[in-house]
């Protein structure tokens, strides 16, 4: 199915937010979630299924100030 990540097209398998990233190498990566714009915790991305044309975005967490 065809996804937004992170502002570009994707082809992915998964159909939950987990698969999605363990797919695109992010299975382990400390980054905060949306789906569609709503934040979705990590502990909830196992059971948040994904439909075609949904954006995604991961975001890893920065230093400074």
């Amino acid at each position: 199915m065809n996804i937004q990540f992170n502002g570009e097209t994707r082809t992915v398998h998964g159909r939950t937010l987990a698969a999605v990233l363990e797919e695109l190498g992010l299975a382990n990566a400390k980054v905060a979630t949306a789906v569609n714009s709503e934040f979705v915790p990590a502990a909830a991305r196992e059971s948040r299924e994904l439909q075609p044309g949904d954006r995604i975005e991961a975001l890893a967490p920065m230093m400074g100030g």
